[in-house]
């Protein structure tokens, strides 16, 4: 019999939820000026546990911040990368329960940075089956507003950037016929060649491919 690779991806989700049901700390992101942005790096198992987070501010506002949040019971901060990097202990994990039990039953792995935004959205990667990954996404659209940006396939040596496939197999042609040597070997037409379309056609999938991959290595 056939060996047939499991489909392992990567999905880029952004959630809009409501007020009342964001954890404490967005809340009080969303509330201030000077702080727009919470990257939360590492988490742990319990609430208590240890986490590290960055925040696109400097160590005073940053400090007022997680001084308004109750469940924060330790903080210690060192600024860096442009903002401040937040070692935290709280009382408990502080999100709404129901969102707890979406992600405690989901079949996914989530991937760090959770991001807290100053526009009350928050964003998070997460690997897994399509189906699961399907799943996780209707579970939490009942609680909160939940668009998909970005699904790609998961690689253990890192993501690549979301290109198509019909975009992947250009950039492999032109890789074949050494369009990316230096100097220049291959041409867009020969790239047509080995994809049979036009020209024009090969232009247009590579030049989106190479903006796509440009843009997640910028990002």
């Amino acid at each position: 019999m056939q060996r047939r690779d499991i489909v392992v991806r990567r999905v880029s989700f952004r959630a809009d939820y409501p007020a009342g049901r964001r954890h404490r700390l967005h809340d009080e992101l969303v509330a201030r000026d000077g702080v727009d942005r919470s990257d939360l790096l590492v988490w742990g198992p319990a609430g208590a546990a240890t986490q590290f987070a960055w925040f696109d501010a400097g160590p005073e506002p940053t400090a007022a911040l997680l001084d308004a949040v109750p469940e924060v019971s330790e903080r210690r901060l060192v600024a860096g990368d442009g903002g401040t990097y937040a070692f935290t202990r709280q009382t408990g994990f502080g999100f709404d329960e129901d969102l707890l039990a979406v992600v405690a039953a989901a079949d996914v792995a989530f991937l760090p940075p959770v991001s807290f935004l100053g526009d009350g959205t928050a964003t998070f990667d997460a690997v897994g089956e399509p189906e699961r990954l399907s799943a996780l996404h209707d579970a939490l659209s009942d609680h909160a507003d939940v668009a998909i940006e970005v699904v790609r396939d998961f690689h253990r040596d890192g993501t690549p950037a979301a290109v198509t496939d019909r975009q992947r197999a250009a950039l492999d042609a032109a890789v074949a016929v050494g369009y990316y040597e230096v100097p220049r070997e291959g041409s867009v037409a020969d790239v047509a060649a080995e994809l049979d379309c036009s020209a024009s056609t090969a232009g247009e999938l590579l030049r989106k491919a190479e903006a796509r991959v440009v843009t997640d290595l910028v990002d």
